[in-house]
Parts: structure tokens; sequence; C-alpha cells
């Protein structure tokens, strides 16, 4: 009793706010509603190819553009948590994801469908990147996370954070075909910007960052604020080398092989989210509700969902067998995609690689913290930020067998995908063999 008169005490005399379970679940309401960007043009893909009369190429461009903001700004935004906290970079890129959706926003509503130009459509690309930085949440939201819990406690706290959180994407690709049947497709996006700038502001006024924060944005020094904080229950106090581990972890020949993993399956995650409904649009003639149906519970729940049990049998069985498996998985998937010309055909192979890179995913950052231990949260950035480029690259390059095989190329295009799991095996198995010599050494 006389700890928690102590605890009541401290937060009093600070004016400190906040609790692990609220900041858990602000995090992770920040989170879900940044990434559902990720199906942003998917859905909407073949209408706006239509309008704007463009190539596969450029329509692979579009689908990936807000991967690009939501990849490459994870490392920074990671990295500036440990100085400010989570709650200003999180909120940042939100607003900025705001901006985003207010200008394809207005575009839609003054242009679409009759007046909108193809020369346009370099600002819907614009519009889709900064729409894009709520996608690299996920980074700032696992710090923001970590700083609330004990260790103990954070496998728990971080799977809560990125299940629930990862579903986002899939929510939206089933919601939004209904919306723009019932309203069309620029009341649609407004309404979308509603609920992503009324969700900003509620995030902005109930969040609270971890007490160490806190303390020293009241002027608490460093040394002060890590006593009062680490008796109020947090154990995790920023040391300040984020910079120096991204460094360290850069030279590590292990992490640059994770990174390859990664942009196989989460980068394959975010890239086919948005493309799998362009396919089975083109390639079967679904209307736009079926496809998004089908992508989502065939492909964009599955992989988040799966997820979980991905990371515990990689407790179980060891990461690099289980990412080995998962990758071999993929190959098959994208092998019968290739393939396929029957409908049940490919959703089985849309399962298949669905399912495949959900437990590569889990199995990835289940090896960060084993091949790179002196750097983790350096190496976590750069896997992390890097391999969820693959869902700005892949995009484009699907759309390139669109223009070159014309429909065909919509299944032609897994050749990529069956290039990058036969490297990420490779890659998998040479981690396990340069693990096994380190052992016997």
């Amino acid at each position: 009793m006389e700890e928690k008169l102590s605890k009541t005490s401290l937060m009093q005399k600070y004016h400190l706010k906040g609790t692990p379970n609220m900041g858990l679940i602000m995090a992770t309401f920040g989170f879900f509603i940044g990434f559902a960007a990720v199906s942003l043009y998917g859905p909407v893909a073949t209408k706006l190819k239509e309008v704007l009369g463009i190539s596969g190429f450029l329509l692979g461009l579009l689908v990936a553009a807000p991967n690009l903001s939501g990849s490459l700004l994870r490392i920074p935004f990671a990295a500036w948590v440990d100085k400010v906290g989570g709650k200003k970079p999180l909120a940042i890129l939100l607003l900025l994801a705001v901006f985003g959706m207010a200008g394809l926003s207005i575009l839609l509503l003054m242009y679409y469908p009759d007046h909108i130009t193809k020369s346009m459509y370099w600002l819907i690309v614009i519009f889709g990147i900064l729409s894009g930085c709520g996608i690299a949440t996920f980074s700032v939201g696992i710090a923001q996370t970590s700083y609330w819990y004990p260790q103990k406690k954070q496998g728990v706290a971080l799977g809560t954070y990125a299940g629930i959180g990862n579903l986002a994407p899939g929510i939206f690709g089933i919601i939004l075909p209904f919306a723009l049947r019932a309203f069309g497709l620029p009341v649609s996006y407004l309404l979308w910007f509603g609920f992503l700038l009324i969700g900003t502001v509620v995030y902005i006024f109930f969040v609270h960052d971890a007490y160490y924060f806190q303390l020293i944005k009241k002027g608490v020094k460093p040394e002060e604020a890590t006593k009062i904080s680490k008796e109020l229950g947090q154990e995790l106090i920023p040391t300040g080398s984020t910079l120096e581990s991204l460094k360290i972890s850069a030279k590590i020949p292990s992490t640059w092989g994770l990174v390859l993993l990664y942009f196989t399956s989460f980068g394959g995650f975010l890239a086919l989210t948005g493309w799998f409904p362009v396919y089975w649009i083109k390639n079967y003639g679904f209307d736009l509700r079926e496809a998004a149906l089908l992508m989502a519970f065939g492909f964009s729940l599955l992989a988040s969902l799966i997820r979980v049990w991905g990371g515990r049998v990689s407790d179980k069985f060891g990461g690099e067998r289980i990412a080995i498996l998962s990758y071999f998985t993929v190959l098959l998937g994208a092998i019968i995609l290739f393939f396929a010309h029957a409908f049940w055909i490919s959703l089985l192979g849309e399962i298949i690689i669905g399912a495949g890179m959900g437990v590569g995913n889990a199995a990835v950052f289940k090896l960060v913290p084993k091949y790179v231990p002196k750097a983790t949260g350096g190496a976590a950035g750069w896997v992390g930020g890097l391999g969820a480029f693959g869902g700005f690259v892949v995009p484009p390059l699907l759309g390139m067998f669109v223009d070159h095989y014309g429909n065909a190329g919509y299944a032609k295009g897994f050749i990529v995908y069956i290039i990058l799991a036969v490297i990420s095996i490779i890659m998998s198995f040479i981690l396990l063999k340069t693990h096994s010599k380190k052992k016997v050494a």
C-alpha cells in the first residue's frame, strides 16, 4: 500500500499523466488509423487507370506511392522517439497524412471523373506519398509502447500493438468498395479524410509519453528523471545511442541479409495488399467489392493474424528454420499464381503466399536481436524501414508485365515473387549456416 501511495504522490508532485495500458491503446490507435493508407489506391486503382489513361507501370507506381514515405520515414522518426518520446513524431506523421488526404479529397471532389486529366497523375502520387506518412507510424509506436512496459511484458504488448494495427489495410480494403458504391469515390475519400482527421485529434488529445519524457519536458534533469521513472515502473530509459546503433548495425552483414528477407515478406505484403484488388478485377473480371473481399480475407487479414502464430513457432523451432519454411511457402504460392488460369487455383495461391509472408515477417524479427545483439534497435530500424521499401519497388515491376503482356501480365508478374522467394531461401540458409559455424566455434 505504501509503494502505491508513493507512486501516486510522485505522479501528483510532477503532474504526470498516463498508464502503460493507455499508452498501448493510444499507440495502437495511432498506428491503426495511419497504417490504413496501405489500401489507399489499391481498391480504386482500376478506376483511376481508366480516367487518367496511364500505363501498367504508372499504375503500379500509383498503388505503391504511399509505401515510399511509409517505409523510408520509419528510420528517422523511430530514432527521434529516443529524443522526444513517441507523441510528437507520431502526431507529425499523422498530420502529414491528414494533409495528403485533404489534398486528395479536394482534387477528387473538384475534378473526378469528367475533368480529371493525365497531367494530374503526379499530383495524385504526391498526395499518396503524403498520406503514406501514416504507414511509418509503425516504428514510432513500437518504440512508444516499449518505453511504457517492462521487458517481461513487452512481448504481449508489442504483439497486441502489431496484431491489431496490421489489420487496418484489410479492414479498410473491405469498407472502401462498399462506401464507393454508396457515396461515390470523392465522398468516400472525404469520409476517410474525416476519420483520419478526427482520429488524429483524438490521438493528440489523449496520448501521453512515458514518464521519463514527461519529466524531461518539465525541466527535470536526466539523472533525476531516470530515477523517478524507474520508481514508477519504467524500465527502458533512452541512452541517446540510436544513431550510433544505426551505424554499428549497418556494418554487420547479417543486418542486410535480414533486410532482404523482410523486403520479400513485409515489402511483398504491402505491395500485394494494393495489387491484389487490381489482379482480381483485371484477371478474373470481379467487381470492386468482390475483389476487395478476396484481397482482405484471402491475403491481408490472413497474413496479419498468422504473424502471431509465426512468432510462436519461431520461438519453438528457431527463426532460421521457420524463415526457410515460410519463403518456400511464398515460392509455392507465387508459382501457383504464375501458372493459374482458374479462380480457385489462384485463390489457393493467394492464401498460400499470404500465409508464407505472415510467418516470414515474424521469423525475421525473431532473428534481429539474435544476429545483431549489440545494436538491435538500429538493426530493427534498417530492417523495418528498408524492408518495407519493397512495398514501393514491387508494384511498378508488376505493372511492367501488364504493359508487355496485357491482362495476362497480371499473372506473369508473379515471376518477381518467385525470384525474391528463391533469393530469400538462399539467404535464410546462409544465415542458418553462419550461425551454426559460430556455435561450433
